[in-house]
Protein backbone atom coordinates (compact mmCIF):
# COMPACT_ATOMS: atom_id res chain seq x y z
CA UNK A 1 0.00 0.00 0.00
CA UNK A 2 1.07 3.66 -0.62
CA UNK A 3 1.39 5.95 2.20
CA UNK A 4 1.97 9.54 1.22
CA UNK A 5 1.85 12.80 3.02
CA UNK A 6 1.46 14.40 -0.38
CA UNK A 7 -2.23 14.86 -1.37
CA UNK A 8 -1.79 13.12 -4.86
CA UNK A 9 0.63 10.07 -6.33
CA UNK A 10 2.40 11.02 -9.05
CA UNK A 11 1.19 8.74 -12.46
CA UNK A 12 -1.88 7.41 -10.10
CA UNK A 13 -5.09 8.71 -10.61
CA UNK A 14 -7.40 8.70 -7.72
CA UNK A 15 -11.05 7.40 -8.12
CA UNK A 16 -12.18 7.41 -4.95
CA UNK A 17 -12.10 8.60 -1.75
CA UNK A 18 -12.93 6.54 0.92
CA UNK A 19 -12.30 8.26 4.32
CA UNK A 20 -9.88 9.44 6.80
CA UNK A 21 -8.45 6.67 8.68
CA UNK A 22 -6.31 6.92 11.73
CA UNK A 23 -3.98 5.14 13.52
CA UNK A 24 -2.97 5.80 17.19
CA UNK A 25 -0.47 4.53 19.98
CA UNK A 26 0.83 5.33 23.48
CA UNK A 27 3.77 4.11 24.66
CA UNK A 28 5.17 4.61 28.46
CA UNK A 29 8.55 5.84 29.20
CA UNK A 30 9.97 3.48 31.84
CA UNK A 31 12.17 4.75 34.66
CA UNK A 32 14.71 3.06 33.43
CA UNK A 33 14.98 4.83 30.27
CA UNK A 34 14.24 8.15 32.12
CA UNK A 35 17.18 7.41 34.15
CA UNK A 36 19.64 7.11 31.16
CA UNK A 37 18.25 9.80 29.05
CA UNK A 38 19.07 12.24 32.00
CA UNK A 39 22.86 11.06 32.00
CA UNK A 40 22.43 11.86 28.27
CA UNK A 41 21.38 15.62 28.72
CA UNK A 42 24.24 16.09 31.34
CA UNK A 43 26.83 14.26 28.90
CA UNK A 44 25.07 15.31 25.50
CA UNK A 45 24.32 12.78 22.61
CA UNK A 46 21.72 11.22 21.36
CA UNK A 47 19.02 8.74 23.56
CA UNK A 48 19.23 5.62 21.43
CA UNK A 49 16.19 4.42 24.07
CA UNK A 50 14.10 7.24 23.81
CA UNK A 51 14.56 6.57 19.49
CA UNK A 52 13.69 3.32 19.48
CA UNK A 53 10.36 4.21 21.70
CA UNK A 54 9.46 6.80 19.08
CA UNK A 55 10.53 4.76 16.49
CA UNK A 56 8.18 1.84 17.51
CA UNK A 57 5.34 3.58 18.34
CA UNK A 58 5.18 5.99 15.14
CA UNK A 59 5.65 2.34 12.82
CA UNK A 60 2.72 0.88 15.25
CA UNK A 61 0.52 3.78 14.52
CA UNK A 62 1.67 3.61 10.73
CA UNK A 63 0.10 -0.05 10.59
CA UNK A 64 -2.29 0.45 12.52
CA UNK A 65 -3.59 3.18 9.86
CA UNK A 66 -2.69 0.68 7.23
CA UNK A 67 -5.07 -1.43 8.08
CA UNK A 68 -7.92 0.70 8.48
CA UNK A 69 -7.68 1.88 4.95
CA UNK A 70 -7.28 -1.89 3.80
CA UNK A 71 -10.70 -3.16 5.92
CA UNK A 72 -11.81 0.17 3.63
CA UNK A 73 -11.01 -1.77 0.48
CA UNK A 74 -8.11 1.44 0.02
CA UNK A 75 -5.36 0.76 -2.55
CA UNK A 76 -3.68 3.88 -0.78
CA UNK A 77 -3.44 6.49 1.92
CA UNK A 78 -2.66 9.73 0.89
CA UNK A 79 -2.07 13.55 2.87
CA UNK A 80 -1.04 11.44 6.01
CA UNK A 81 0.30 13.59 9.12
CA UNK A 82 2.22 12.36 12.08
CA UNK A 83 1.62 14.11 15.73
CA UNK A 84 3.20 13.27 19.08
CA UNK A 85 2.23 14.49 22.40
CA UNK A 86 3.69 13.40 25.57
CA UNK A 87 1.22 12.68 28.57
CA UNK A 88 1.05 12.01 32.05
CA UNK A 89 1.64 13.93 35.18
CA UNK A 90 5.65 13.83 34.21
CA UNK A 91 5.30 13.44 30.55
CA UNK A 92 5.50 9.52 31.17
CA UNK A 93 4.03 8.18 28.01
CA UNK A 94 4.19 9.27 24.14
CA UNK A 95 1.11 9.39 21.84
CA UNK A 96 1.61 8.88 18.36
CA UNK A 97 -1.44 9.55 16.12
CA UNK A 98 -1.37 8.99 11.84
CA UNK A 99 -4.19 10.69 10.08
CA UNK A 100 -4.90 10.34 6.37
CA UNK A 101 -7.48 9.71 3.34
CA UNK A 102 -7.81 6.35 2.47
CA UNK A 103 -8.16 6.16 -1.42
CA UNK A 104 -8.32 3.83 -4.66
CA UNK A 105 -6.12 4.28 -7.45
CA UNK A 106 -6.98 3.98 -11.46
Amino acid sequence: MIITTTPAISGKEITNYLGVVTGETIFAINAVRDFFASIRDIVGGRTNSYEEVLTKARTEALNEMQHRAEALGADAIVGVHISYESLGGNATMLMVCCTGTAVKLQ
